[in-house]
């Protein structure tokens, strides 16, 4: 992995590149809808369906509204009943618990090792009012001196402001700041876009971009030049105290 210039910050982002549902969206929601009396939905089927919603999402913008009819797409196109709002909300709230989501295994020493060396630490990411209690129930609020969430910002990511405004909160200039996310567009696009370097995390192992929630490959990757490729947040740490990044 190379850098363009010395770093002296890393944002990420969260979904598919410090945590995942668990054990799958498809899931999730299947467990919740039980208790409301829809038995027998399929978990894969829900996480195809899901899939293809979350690609077909535009505009999003994580408000509760948005979600509940992304929840109701879900449930329309894997063939069953539609929840009722009751069963949404528990949907809603039980992606708030801690144990809806698994923290990846390199996520924790990876943090470790950055701020051991002194890099500044954010978040940039494209969520709602629940991100910032979930990352402090996960253990991971800690790390981070910046925590950029778009309901909070008004801006989503590929917007370059809410990458801007996360160089801001970490004292730097754009050009040293480096943004690792698993979303072309969003994330390496986007990073570009404002000035700052970028790295794209491909945990699967193949060069696909990665629904950030149902945790499956959703198609090839765009096609954007200038950033790295990496899979495992273990390759961040040596490789930016071997390019000469500076710390402060």
């Amino acid at each position: 992995m190379k850098t363009h210039r010395p770093v002296t910050a890393v944002t990420f982002d969260v979904g598919g590149t410090l945590i995942e549902p668990w054990p799958s969206v498809g899931h999730v929601y299947a467990e919740v809808a039980a208790r409301f009396g829809l038995e027998g939905v399929a978990p894969g089927a829900l996480n195809r369906a899901f899939a293809a919603a979350w690609q077909a999402r535009r505009p999003f913008d994580h408000s509760r509204a948005a979600w509940q009819r992304l929840v109701n797409e879900t449930f329309a196109a894997a063939g069953t009943e539609l929840p009722s709002d009751a069963c949404f909300n528990a949907i809603y709230g039980r992606f708030a618990e801690a144990s809806a989501w698994r923290v990846f295994d390199d996520a924790q020493p990876a943090l470790e090792a950055l701020a051991a060396r002194g890099f500044r630490l954010g978040i940039i990411s494209n969520w709602d009012e629940r991100l910032r209690p979930l990352l402090d129930k996960l253990g991971l609020a800690k790390y981070f001196r910046s925590l950029i969430v778009s309901c909070e910002a008004g801006h989503v990511k590929p917007d370059p402001e809410i990458f801007l405004r996360a160089a801001a909160e970490l004292g730097c200039d754009p050009a040293a700041v480096l943004h690792v996310g698993d979303n072309v567009p969003e994330d390496a696009g986007g990073a570009q876009a404002a000035g700052l370097q970028a790295v794209l995390i491909e945990r699967s192992g193949r060069r696909g971009r990665r629904s950030k929630s149902a945790g499956i490959a959703v198609g090839p990757p765009s096609r954007i030049s200038g950033y790295g490729v990496i899979t495992s947040l273990m390759a961040l740490p040596a490789s930016l105290e071997s390019a000469g990044a500076s710390l402060i």
